[in-house]
């Protein structure tokens, strides 16, 4: 169960895995936290175009599930919109995802544990991955459904208890993957399609999350569902983005992993791991 607070976000964090994981049978389930109705519009092809936003996320979100082969899931709350600055200094609209009280939102994540009844959750770390407030909430709302999804006496009335096992970090824009990519394909091309979120980094420096990497999922042939997902969010991206400037021959020889970081386990695994379900396949098995 990969848990993510918009829709599109599943398909630029860890989605060649989430695919990877399908079409080897494993049971996917995509949760959206929020609707993503407070979204920018990102591509210049709708610039003059009067769109109905939450409409066409919620087909944008179908398509990319299909491409990926996974199942989805709405757990119905408003998206709070992006906020420049310190998170103190954030005014939440009224009923979005980031202002209401987290226990209602835990309920109703619980609920969908205990109906698909996951052996492995993916979500954000504590920073939200990034400082979005809606991230930020998927990670606090995600760590207590984790917790209280098994237990008896939490949220009496959501289903049967059911523990999942283990639980991830998505870890995307480590600087070290963004910098053996930008060089590989400069090697190449003469052009870093990087070097613009390179010096944005070095003129911003904050923690890497690739420091924090425990287990990489070779993902390499499902790049083109991956990058098919994404692009299906088409309000969301724009296909001619220096995302998609990147050969997959290339990408696959240098970083041809998706990368997590084990927060949470119930089950005895050594680290670093190259599966989700490292120590979770024996103790189902068994």
């Amino acid at each position: 169960m990969a848990v993510h607070a918009h829709p599109d976000d599943e398909s630029s964090k860890g989605a060649a895995s989430l695919a990877k994981y399908s079409s080897d049978g494993v049971g996917v389930v995509v949760v959206s936290c929020t609707g993503g109705e407070r979204g920018d519009v990102l591509n210049p092809k709708f610039a003059d175009t009067a769109i109905d936003i939450p409409t066409l996320r919620v087909t944008e979100m179908a398509r990319a599930a299909e491409i990926l082969g996974v199942a989805h899931v709405w757990l119905g709350f408003e998206d709070s919109g992006y906020h420049e600055g310190a998170p103190d200094t954030w005014t939440l609209p009224e009923g979005s995802f980031g202002a209401l009280d987290p226990a209602v939102e835990i309920e109703a994540l619980v609920r969908v544990v205990r109906a698909f009844r996951p052996h492995v959750m993916t979500t954000y770390d504590e920073n939200g991955g990034y400082p979005h407030p809606d991230h930020i909430r998927c990670h606090v709302v995600s760590m207590a459904a984790f917790e209280a999804a098994g237990d008896p006496d939490a949220y009496p009335g959501t289903g049967e208890p059911w523990q999942p096992l283990k639980l991830y970090y998505n870890v995307g824009f480590s600087r070290e993957r963004m910098l053996a990519i930008n060089e590989a394909v400069r090697e190449r091309t003469g052009e870093g399609p990087f070097d613009e979120w390179i010096k944005r980094f070095a003129e911003n420096p904050r923690p890497d999350p690739g420091a924090r990497i425990t287990t990489r999922i070779e993902a390499a042939d499902f790049f083109p569902q991956r990058d098919a997902a994404l692009k299906a969010h088409e309000t969301q991206i724009d296909p001619d983005a220096h995302w998609f400037a990147v050969p997959h021959d290339i990408e696959a020889s240098v970083w041809g992993t998706d990368d997590y970081e084990l927060a949470r386990s119930l089950v005895d695994t050594d680290v670093p791991e190259t599966d989700l379900f490292a120590g979770v396949r024996e103790r189902v098995v068994s």
